[in-house]
């Protein structure tokens, strides 16, 4: 057995039971889609993570392998990451369903080559999912689904204690199935405003074969910007709803990820 001291006794123990917390807690948070964004400064997520692991250390039972450094010790920490980015990737696939929203209702007006950088991700994606992302998180705050998750994490020391983490295909075929869910979401955050882009376009095409002398590039594209606003706008107000079914439906998905 290979064990790192420093000669400091019960404080030391104690100190390396709350590293091996903040494992399963760090990649949770680090998988997160709210948590784990490049516009959360590192030291935030330290420092969240240590004070929940302080909770946890207080509140539950966990122990720490006898050896961290040895074979056993590197996989009981292995299961810990594995619980907690499993934990993080289903709300990364529902806060998803935005981007995918956006893809649809942008290629439907046009705006395929509107991007912009993703503060959550670094990567480009269209401006109009940016819009969405901040429906979806205002949403996911407002409702409380931080406390939530971070209570499902904790949930997890019961169903999956220290050395008995390895999820199974059964648990993870839940999780890989989870994305039939979120692309149908997609398609119901984006249909109204594609309908109406469908009508808009339709129309166009029917004033392009009865009037050849019109442009057809010149006369559909504005049109469907402006109708694509026009959607938007009246769809506005049934966007909370979807957002706030979307932020249920991954909750309760984690949820019967990690207690079934």
């Amino acid at each position: 057995m290979m064990q790192l001291t420093f000669g400091l006794g019960a404080v030391e123990a104690d100190f390396w039971r709350w590293v091996f917390v903040m494992t399963r807690i760090g990649a949770a948070l680090m998988a997160a889609p709210f948590f784990g964004a490049n516009s959360v400064p590192v030291q935030v997520r330290v420092i969240v993570t240590g004070a929940v692991g302080v909770l946890v250390c207080n509140w539950l039972p966990v122990q720490a392998p006898a050896g961290l450094l040895s074979l056993a010790g590197m996989l009981a920490v292995a299961g810990e990451v594995l619980v907690g980015l499993t934990l993080g990737m289903v709300l990364q696939i529902a806060f998803a369903a935005p981007v995918i929203a956006a893809e649809l209702v942008g290629a439907g007006m046009g705006m395929s080559i509107a991007t912009a950088a993703d503060p959550n991700t670094g990567a480009h994606s269209p401006a109009l999912g940016q819009y969405y992302s901040v429906v979806l998180t205002l949403v996911f705050l407002a409702l409380g689904g931080h406390l939530l998750f971070i209570d499902l994490v904790l949930k997890s020391y019961d169903t999956f204690p220290p050395g008995q983490t390895w999820l199974g295909a059964g648990r993870m075929e839940m999780v890989a199935g989870y994305a039939s869910t979120m692309l149908l979401t997609a398609l119901a955050i984006s249909l109204p405003v594609t309908v109406i882009l469908l009508l808009v376009q339709f129309a166009a095409g029917m004033l392009s074969r009865s009037a050849p002398s019109l442009n057809l590039f010149a006369l559909g594209l504005p049109a469907g910007v402006l109708a694509g606003i026009a959607g938007l706008i009246i769809s506005a107000p049934m966007l909370p709803d979807a957002m706030s079914a979307l932020t249920a439906d991954a909750l309760a998905h984690a949820t019967e990820v990690v207690t079934r």
